[in-house]
């Protein structure tokens, strides 16, 4: 209001704090299925851990059946079994009781010595490519594990993007080597 084309202020009822603030909770309450989809996508986060030794490879081993999803095994190595030689026989039933496929690729001086491992397809590389290096690729992460009878150890990385990359990198493999 102005008086003599001056302002004046007047104090309003302290009831009206508590309208302006109802006013901004509804607004806040519009937005807020927005905000909680945003939320839910960060959500997911992505990280990368270290496993030592044989149980930490059986933590690994773990979150493959975990995920539930198609397990691509890039050069696996046959110390695998020597390191933890009781625990596969058991995760391959929980594996198949699963449904949970695999695709692995091996060292051609593997054929021979394969015993069959269900609910798989196998495909063989030359022997060139050789190493104690094993990548295992499932849902949105990648298991690095260097097989090592003294110090066996695991990478895992949590990051879609990497492990669409590593599908590709296997898939090209995959259609290289040989049945």
């Amino acid at each position: 209001m102005k008086k003599n084309n001056i302002k004046l202020f007047q104090a309003s009822s302290p009831s009206r704090i508590l309208e302006i603030v109802e006013e901004k909770a509804s607004s806040i309450q519009e937005i807020m299925p927005d905000m909680m989809q945003f939320f839910q996508q960060t959500k997911e986060k992505e990280e990368t851990n270290f496993y030592k030794g044989k149980e930490g490879l059986k933590t690994v081993f773990e979150d493959q059946l975990n995920e539930g999803k198609e397990i691509l095994i890039l050069g696996a190595s046959p110390l695998a079994y020597e390191i933890l030689e009781l625990y596969f026989h058991w995760f391959d039933k929980r594996r198949v009781k699963n449904k949970i496929k695999t695709k692995i690729i091996f060292n051609q001086s593997e054929r021979m010595k394969n015993k069959k491992i269900p609910l798989s397809e196998i495909r063989y590389l030359s022997q060139e490519n050789s190493s104690p290096l094993a990548v295992n690729i499932y849902g949105d992460k990648v298991a690095i594990i260097l097989w090592s009878k003294e110090n066996p150890l695991a990478i895992v990385i949590k990051q879609k993007e990497i492990s669409e990359g590593y599908k590709k990198y296997f898939e090209t493999l995959w259609n290289i080597a040989k049945k």
